[in-house]
């Protein structure tokens, strides 16, 4: 079935229209003329395979990776990093004008590198394949290279056959030092441990949540910062990104404020400003979390700081006075609607909110907005090469 690519949707698949319906297509572009396979129909909309590209759009540029087409891995590598830059400000704009909220972004702070970046991937393991999933499906796309993993992940990439795992999950991360930290999930026993430990910095080996050699963390160092990061900690995987987030936490604190941050995991942006803030409090409901953030606490030497283990829902009523400056760094769900309509019946001055998801962002500035008026909001190129961005939105009271 012949179709026109008209636009990107927000997931960052081509849309195209059959008899007025829509669908979507992965791997296109639009300008593209393609033959498609309907996959799903669905009540209001298509969701299509491409089968080949009859005519390419002018946008296309050649693909550097041999899995672009079959791995979900990633969904912009046919076109240039401008596009993508428009595609991502262009995307965040229509969200904020479906929602009437009064902005318009124009702002966007760009990766260092568009290759190579990510400290941390995820690749699937069956029947001794190691990849990346197809679009949308279960089936296994082997992989030996990952154009957005750094280098040194990479490298181990190549010998990680060599365990001999026949079906499992396997995370590799990779600190400033490039020293590797391995969380393995599987049934499989492992060989030849020793080859990779002769071959590469492997700082630790983690199986099912238990350390077989080595830590189970390793320390990242960003800027003069330093970060204990478990093995299933969060930690942001773009390093230049995360130091242009340090820079905006240092540029929206001073040493007049009390900062509160919520949903503060192993206190990256606690301690952060805390070097310039009069005093931070940190909350995470993650004891483990809790524990990695006391301990950069004192790696950092930090004494304005405190870190609770607590569900901010719960205690927040407890800790909200007298702060003026609230950080919200949620996960992708977003922050509940009770700890938002707390915020502002206590009237708290600035909030700093960092999102990596549009629609729940934007859902909660929506809730809102009658009492906070956007100051700045900067997109972050967080993820080159994807769909995906992070935000950086500063609220102060109206």
């Amino acid at each position: 079935m012949e179709i026109e690519v008209i636009k990107f949707d927000n997931l960052g698949r081509g849309i195209g229209y059959i008899n007025n319906k829509i669908i979507f297509i992965s791997k296109t572009v639009p300008g593209d003329i393609v033959d498609v396979q309907i996959t799903k129909d669905k009540k209001n909309y298509y969701e299509g395979k491409l089968n080949k590209i009859i005519k390419p759009s002018s946008l296309r540029k050649n693909i550097i990776c041999p899995y672009f087409n079959e791995c979900g891995g990633c969904d912009f590598l046919s076109i240039s990093i401008s596009e993508i830059l428009d595609y991502k400000i262009n995307m965040i704009n229509e969200l904020l004008t479906k929602n009437k909220i009064d902005y318009q972004v124009k702002k966007i702070i760009k990766s260092k590198e568009n290759y190579n970046y990510r400290n941390k991937i995820t690749l699937k393991i069956e029947d001794g394949i190691v990849g990346f999933y197809q679009n949308d499906t279960h089936h296994l796309i082997e992989i030996n290279y990952c154009y957005l993993a750094n280098k040194e992940i990479n490298n181990i990439l190549k010998d990680i056959k060599v365990l001999n795992i026949k079906n499992g999950t396997i995370t590799i991360r990779c600190n400033y030092k490039n020293e590797i930290l391995l969380d393995i999930k599987t049934e499989d026993k492992l060989d030849n441990i020793d080859v990779l430990v002769s071959k590469y910095k492997i700082i630790g080996i983690v199986v099912n949540d238990k350390c077989i050699y080595g830590d189970n963390y390793f320390i990242e160092k960003l800027d003069n910062f330093l970060f204990k990061v478990s093995y299933n900690a969060f930690f942001q995987v773009n390093p230049f990104i995360c130091k242009e987030i340090f820079k905006l936490i240092k540029k929206n604190t001073n040493n007049s404020l009390n900062v509160l941050d919520l949903y503060c995991g192993v206190g990256t942006l606690s301690i952060v400003a805390s070097t310039n803030a009069k005093k931070v409090v940190g909350v995470e409901l993650i004891i483990n979390a809790i524990k990695d953030a006391n301990f950069n606490k004192n790696l950092n030497k930090q004494n304005n700081l405190e870190f609770i283990c607590a569900d901010t829902k719960d205690i927040l009523n407890k800790i909200i006075n007298d702060y003026d400056t609230i950080i919200l760094d949620p996960p992708r769900s977003g922050v509940p609607s009770k700890v938002l309509n707390k915020i502002i019946d206590e009237n708290i001055n600035k909030i700093i909110y960092i999102s990596c998801n549009p629609h729940t962002l934007v859902r909660d500035l929506n809730l809102i907005k009658d009492s906070y008026k956007i100051d700045e909001f900067i997109i972050l190129d967080m993820f080159p090469n994807t769909h995906h961005l992070e935000s950086f939105v500063i609220l102060e009271r109206k």
